[in-house]
This record gives C-alpha cells, sequence and structure tokens, in this order.
C-alpha cells in the first residue's frame, strides 16, 4: 500500500490543483518566480478527492492528537476542509482570518473558542510558513491551546520548518514537494530532465528566475 503523501502528490497533479512549469514560470504575490503554482482549493470541486483528503486530514489529526477540543481553519483555504474535519470528528469549529476585522466585534478567530481550549489548526498549504504561524498566534492570543497543525501540502521550505521549531509548532503534513516532483516523474507529467531545476529552485525561490 503506498503511503498518504504520494496517493495525495498523485491526487492533486490528476485534478490540476499543482501545475508544474519550469520553463514558463509563475509570479507569486510575493513577486517569487515559481516553477509550481498549487490551488488546493481545487479539491472542493472534485467530491472524491475531497473526501479522501479530509478523510487523511481525520487519521492525522486522530493519530496524533488525541485530547483535541476544538479543530481550526485558516482563511480561506482551509475553511471548507476544516469544517469537514470537525464534521467527521464531531467537534467545535473556528476559523481565523489573516487579520482582525476593522468593524463589529474585531474578531480574528470567528467562532466560539472556550478559553483553554486544545485546538488543532487545518491549513491547506505551508510556503513560508508566516500566515500559517500568524493564525497559531491568533488563537493564542484568543485563550487556546494550540496542539499543532496538519496541512494538505508543504513546500518543505527549510525557513518554515525552522520557523514552526522556533515557534514550538508541531506541523504534520499529507503530502509535499519532494514527494509531488517524484510522482510526476512517475507518472511522465515532467520528465527527468527538469527535476534538477525544481531541486534547485526548492532550495533558493527566493533569487530563483532573476538572474
Amino acid at each position: 500500500m503506498e503511503s498518504i503523501e504520494y496517493n495525495v502528490a498523485r491526487a492533486l497533479l490528476d485534478i490540476k490543483a499543482v501545475q508544474l512549469r519550469p520553463h514558463e514560470p509563475f509570479t507569486w504575490a510575493s513577486g517569487w518566480k515559481s516553477p509550481i503554482y498549487c490551488d488546493n482549493r481545487k479539491i472542493l470541486s472534485y467530491p472524491e478527492v475531497r473526501k479522501t483528503i479530509a478523510d487523511y486530514l481525520v487519521h492525522t489529526v486522530e493519530e496524533y492528537f488525541k485530547d483535541v477540543d476544538v479543530i481550526a481553519g485558516v482563511a480561506t483555504g482551509a475553511i471548507a476542509l476544516g469544517i469537514m474535519v470537525a464534521e467527521r470528528m464531531n467537534k467545535p469549529f473556528v476559523y481565523v482570518r489573516p487579520k482582525a476585522k476593522n468593524h463589529g466585534m474585531c474578531a480574528q478567530v470567528e467562532g466560539y473558542l472556550p478559553e483553554n481550549s486544545r485546538v488543532v489548526v487545518i491549513e491547506d498549504l505551508i510556503s513560508t510558513g508566516g500566515s500559517s504561524l500568524s493564525a497559531v498566534d491568533a488563537l493564542s492570543k484568543a485563550g487556546a491551546e494550540v496542539l499543532g497543525m496538519v496541512a494538505i501540502f508543504s513546500y518543505n521550505f527549510a525557513k518554515a520548518r525552522k520557523s514552526c521549531e522556533d515557534a514550538n509548532v508541531v506541523l504534520y503534513t499529507l503530502s509535499n514537494y519532494d514527494a509531488l516532483v517524484e510522482e510526476a516523474v512517475k507518472c511522465n507529467y515532467i520528465s527527468e530532465d527538469v527535476v534538477e531545476v525544481l531541486k534547485e529552485w526548492r532550495f533558493r525561490p527566493d533569487t530563483w528566475g532573476q538572474e
């Protein structure tokens, strides 16, 4: 039986949630040039893939965070799947905005979050880890104990790993960049000759493609 990381990588490739284009790079919002574009919101449009991903997320939460009280989703990409996880586990759900509203209750954490709740964060994508850790910080300031985070996909940037370690945040991901590249070659999605280009980008994403 193949591991979850390869099953998820193949599913993301099949539905074109992840596209690899090393010779015609994408431009991220940060300005980085990238041979990969990941849009995990597409998962929601494919019922079987959506169900499988939700099942894997539940399995991971149940295996590593048995004492969880509340499931939290990071807005906006992880709200829907976070709700699916909470529903399957019969747990309360909240979601975290990128920043607090400037009207109404001025909340950043939306929903009812009891004091000292043990929370697991669901995230769709980990790049540098900045926005994900911001959500963890918001939950902590709201009085929660964040047990850890489970994400669908990570680019495996060293910066993200170090940031999570420095913040004492336990992170598990269903799949990752290395598994994705390996699966893409196996499925003839890309050829072997572009693998080195993809690996090079992963280790210097902030300067790649700007020479």
